[in-house]
């Protein structure tokens, strides 16, 4: 069986977690887009980490990781990330890396600096891991597989065709140092004799496992509203974070995935740029980040401090439809605790109509919120294992977002550790 957990907002749901708790009953982990430019933020027995690259099932000694084909692989951070949970007592995953992985070059993250440093107030909110220049590389058909470390004609040839071009760029556009290729055929050289070990054709893989009935899970990247074709258009990332692109940056039959675990934070929060309709500042949004998250609302790879916001029915009834949501895990709700009154986001006010359809951005720009308040349940629900023992109010809260998204909430995570879980 296949599952997926994405994401139904901008990213930082908390899909880390959901990731780790459902990897117990798992057998296989496959990270399916993205990079090392998000970070999943996980709690458990062995401590607290923030995984970039790894699949958040890496904690568990029956599982096998998966770095897959639509992965941007930054192979030094992999390696690191490796590192970084082995000395704190992890005891080594079992990893493999689609030989269709392409490689995030080390020019790919200067030229993310550099053309954010080009645009200056009109940059994005890269946060400059290269992501956009891999992506760009991969569909012009420059990119680097994995597959082509291990053929040293090709990779000589390639390498000095790359230094020509990119040089050009380096001198005139940026005025900056030129890439010289034997020291990048170097670099390559050692990105090859770490990543060898673990290279694997993961497409058929992945088919044995499917014929065995093992249990695989698709962990996405941030998510829906950061989506090239769906998301906040240009404020986006570059890969497709939606749970259908899971089987292609996987290798999978896309009839394969039976259920799409989509997360919804019980409030919403943003890294970066780009139209965030429900976002509240000053006092509320500090009080908010500073309670939120599991030490406060920091990005888990750039520690930028997240934009905050009530919760968007608007966004999430989007985010979930296309996600084609079978179930909602509902996060951080215990943040919420400390209001008197909350407010919910129900609809988007432009140019003087109010509309529950989530607009292209040009109207996004213009939307006003139009808040629905609800009472709170003045206290601390962390601890809870059972959904009849919440608050009235909090049920009701659950309940009032549930028939708004449309999308059945059938677990509530009421703390940052893998056994805060209420199921529904």
């Amino acid at each position: 069986m296949v599952k997926a957990v994405v994401g139904a907002n901008w990213g930082d749901e908390g899909k880390g977690k959901i990731t780790d708790m459902l990897a117990k009953d798992a057998d296989i982990i496959v990270r399916f887009q993205g990079g090392a430019n998000a970070g999943h933020t996980i709690v458990n027995n062995y401590g607290k980490f923030a995984l970039h690259t790894l699949p958040s099932g890496v904690f568990y000694d029956h599982t096998t990781s998966i770095i897959g084909n639509g992965v941007a692989l930054n192979i030094p951070i992999l390696f690191e990330e490796i590192k970084s949970i082995t000395d704190k007592g992890v005891p080594t995953p079992k990893i493999l890396v689609s030989d269709r992985a392409q490689i995030v070059m080390p020019y790919h993250i200067l030229f993310d600096q550099y053309e954010e440093e080009r645009l200056g107030k009109a940059s994005f909110g890269s946060t400059k891991s290269g992501i956009a220049p891999f992506y760009s590389d991969k569909y012009a058909k420059i990119g680097y597989q994995v597959s082509e470390l291990f053929d040293d004609e090709l990779l000589k040839e390639k390498v000095k065709r790359t230094c020509e071009t990119k040089n050009v760029l380096l001198e005139h556009l940026y005025h900056k140092p030129l890439l010289d290729p034997d020291e990048l055929l170097e670099t390559l050289h050692s990105y090859r004799d770490m990543v060898s070990p673990y290279v694997c054709d993961v497409s058929a893989y992945l088919w044995e496992a499917l014929k065995e009935n093992k249990t695989i899970l698709l962990e996405g990247q941030l998510g829906t509203l950061k989506d090239p074709d769906h998301g906040i258009y240009p404020m986006v990332t570059s890969s497709s974070t939606l749970a259908s692109y899971g089987a292609i940056g996987a290798g999978l039959p896309a009839k394969s995935i039976e259920q799409v675990i989509t997360v919804c934070k019980a409030y919403s929060s943003a890294v970066g740029a780009g139209a965030f309709v429900s976002e509240i500042f000053g006092d509320e949004a500090d009080e908010l980040r500073r309670r939120g998250g599991d030490g406060g609302e920091f990005g888990a790879t750039t520690g930028r401090p997240r934009r905050m916001g009530w919760f968007d029915c608007v966004a999430s009834k989007y985010g979930c439809r296309l996600q084609g949501t079978t179930d909602v895990a509902f996060t951080v709700l215990d943040v919420l605790g400390y209001l008197d009154e909350i407010p919910v986001c129900v609809g988007y006010e432009i140019d003087g109509e109010v509309t529950t359809d989530f607009p292209v951005t040009s109207k996004l720009e213009k939307a006003k919120p139009v808040l629905k308040t609800l009472p709170g349940w003045k206290c601390d629900i962390r601890g809870i294992k059972k959904y009849e023992d919440l608050p009235e109010n909090c049920r009701n809260y659950i309940e009032f977002c549930e028939k708004e998204i449309g999308f059945p909430i059938t677990m509530v995570s009421n703390g940052p550790s893998r056994d805060d879980i209420i199921y529904r």
